[in-house]
């Protein structure tokens, strides 16, 4: 499968919208509420906000596209500990398991070792198995637990997982 990783752009973000609504519908209905879901897409998807991130040069959208269709995206950050945060990497749910989300992983890494970074950290929902075993198989591990209020009631009850960015030296001990 021939996937095509490249900036969002403004012209995509309506796109990139939609698909983390059915995406986010798929996998956390059943893990918070319908009213959360609703409160963190509003809060992380409207167009002013992904607009105004497109334009901050430390944050970084990638889209994957497969003949052309929208299959998936993340957003990068750097954190003030020299580590980058993976912040949001998704697939469309017909087309996981496919290897998208793992070159979007690797694409966010090679950006983070291009500036230097340690590791790569991300957050993911303690209930989201499928997350976490995916991230587990990518070399992630979890670090620390955390519950963060974020407004009108809700919480992310999440795992934050961190992946060594490190190359092992010669005299480095096999993992």
């Amino acid at each position: 499968m021939n996937v095509l990783i490249t900036p969002v752009t403004a012209a995509d973000i309506e796109d990139v919208a939609a698909l983390a609504r059915q995406i986010w519908q798929h996998t956390y209905l059943g893990i918070i509420t319908q009213e959360q879901i609703d409160f963190m897409l509003e809060q992380r998807y409207n167009q002013p906000r992904l607009r105004e991130e497109l334009t901050m040069p430390q944050i970084w959208w990638e889209q994957a596209r497969v003949a052309g269709r929208l299959a998936g995206f993340s957003s990068c950050l750097l954190t003030a500990a020299g580590e980058m945060k993976l912040d949001k990497i998704y697939v469309d749910a017909q087309q996981q398991r496919m290897g998208i989300g793992a070159q979007l992983i690797d694409h966010a890494a090679c950006r983070a070792v291009a500036m230097g970074c340690s590791s790569l950290i991300l957050a993911v929902n303690k209930h989201n198995e499928r997350a976490i075993a995916a991230y587990r198989k990518h070399g992630f591990a979890v670090r620390e637990s955390v519950r963060v209020d974020i407004g009108h009631g809700f919480v992310m009850d999440d795992f934050i997982m961190a992946k060594s960015l490190l190359s092992p030296t010669a005299d480095s001990p096999p993992r």
